[in-house]
C-alpha cells in the first residue's frame, strides 16, 4: 500500500457506497485514482467527485488489476465471489459485508479498538464489523479499559435504512397509505413497520436468536479479543430512518463508579457523552443523524446485576456503523505505508 493508492469503491451506487464517497472526500483521503464499480444496470452512470464527474463501470473478474485498495459495499454474494479476486491480484479489501468477519484468517477491525489488527490480512481483506456492533463497542470499550468487561445485555433499536433503500420506501410508503385511509402494502418486513417495531432482524437460528443479535457476540468476542465475553441481544426494527440505538447493561470484572465511567469517555475519538438527565440532555437518532459520533448517556448503575452499568447508546449506522469505519480502516493502512 502508497501513501497515495489507487482506489476502487464496488457497490459505489448503494446507500454505503454514496457514503464511501461522501467520507473519502470529507476527510481529503489521499489517493491517485478512483474508480467506481456496480452492476451492469448502474454501468454508465455519472457520480460527482471532488469536483469531477466519475463514470461507474461495471464490476467484472477484471477489474482490479489497476486498484491498490477496494472498498466493498455490494452485499455478502458479490464479496463472497470478488474479495478473494481482487486480493489475490494484490489489492487490498474492505469489506462490509458479513461474508468473512469470522474467518480465522481475516481481521474484523474497529479502528478505535484494535487498529493493529489491521495490518494482519494475509488474504488481502479487511472486515468492516456489524454496525450494531460497532456503535455499541464504541461505546462500551472506553468502559472496558477501566473496569473490564465480562457480559453485555443489550437490545437494539434499529433504523429502517439498515435495510436500504426498500426499507426507507417502505416506511414512507406506509405512513402515507395510514395518512391517507388507504390498504398498508408489506414487502420488505414480515410485518407493518409504520407506528410499529419489529422484534426481527435477519433470520432465526435453531437456538431462537436471529443472526443479527448473534453478530453481536460473535463479533465483539473477536475484536475486543475477548473469547470468554457473554453477550445477549434482542434486536428489534424501529420506524426511524436512521440512526441506531442501543440500550445496554454491561457487567464488569471489576467493581463500577458512575463518575469515573463518565469520565472514561474523555479525549476518546469517536465517541461523547450526552448525559445530563437534570435537562432532559441525552443521545437520539437525531442527533448522530450524518455524525460521525457515537453518543452515549443515561449511565447509571445497573440495580438488577452486580458491577454493572446501564447505558444508552446511539450512532449513524451507515456512517461510523460502515462507510466511515472502512474508511478509517483505510486511512491506517495509509498511515503506515
Amino acid at each position: 500500500m502508497n501513501k497515495n493508492p489507487r482506489v476502487a469503491i464496488v457497490g459505489a451506487t448503494g446507500a454505503v457506497g454514496v457514503e464511501l464517497l461522501s467520507c473519502l472526500e470529507s476527510r481529503n483521503f489521499p489517493l491517485s485514482s478512483l474508480k467506481l464499480l456496480a452492476s451492469k444496470r448502474s454501468a454508465g452512470k455519472q457520480v460527482a467527485f471532488r469536483g469531477e464527474m466519475l463514470t461507474v463501470e461495471e464490476l467484472t473478474e477484471n477489474s482490479f488489476g489497476d486498484v491498490d485498495l477496494a472498498l466493498f459495499a455490494a452485499g455478502g454474494d458479490i464479496s463472497r465471489k470478488f474479495a478473494p479476486i481482487a486480493g489475490e491480484a494484490g489489492c487490498v479489501v474492505v469489506d462490509n459485508s458479513s461474508a468473512f468477519r469470522q474467518d480465522a484468517d481475516v481481521p474484523l477491525v474497529v479502528p478505535e479498538i484494535n487498529p493493529d489488527a489491521a495490518f494482519d490480512h494475509p488474504r488481502n481483506i479487511i472486515a468492516n464489523p456489524n454496525c450494531t456492533t460497532i456503535i455499541t463497542l464504541m461505546a462500551l470499550y472506553p468502559l472496558h479499559l477501566k473496569f473490564g468487561l465480562k457480559t453485555i445485555i443489550a437490545s437494539s433499536y434499529q433504523a429502517v435504512s439498515g435495510s436500504g433503500q426498500h426499507g426507507i420506501t417502505e416506511l414512507e410508503n406506509q405512513v402515507q397509505a395510514i395518512c391517507n385511509g388507504h390498504p398498508v402494502e408489506i414487502s420488505t418486513y414480515p410485518r407493518q413497520i409504520a407506528f410499529n417495531v419489529l422484534p426481527q432482524i435477519d433470520k432465526f437460528d435453531a437456538n431462537g436468536y436471529t443472526k443479527e443479535e448473534l453478530k453481536m457476540l460473535n463479533e465483539g468476542r473477536k475484536i475486543m479479543n475477548l473469547p470468554e465475553l457473554n453477550v445477549t441481544c434482542t434486536c428489534v426494527r424501529v420506524p426511524v430512518y436512521r440512526s441506531h440505538s442501543i440500550s445496554c447493561v454491561a457487567q464488569f470484572e471489576q467493581p463500577v463508579d458512575v463518575e469515573a465511567a463518565r469520565a472514561c469517555y474523555d479525549g476518546k475519538p469517536g465517541v461523547a457523552l450526552m448525559d445530563d438527565i437534570a435537562n432532559n440532555v441525552w443521545p437520539t437518532p437525531l442527533d448522530s443523524t450524518n455524525g460521525d459520533t457515537c453518543y452515549v448517556g443515561r449511565i447509571r448503575k445497573d440495580i438488577a446485576v452486580d458491577n454493572a452499568l446501564n447505558l444508552w447508546v446511539v450512532g449513524d449506522q451507515v456512517r461510523k456503523g460502515a462507510a466511515l469505519n472502512a474508511v478509517q480502516i483505510a486511512e491506517l493502512l495509509v498511515s503506515r505505508a
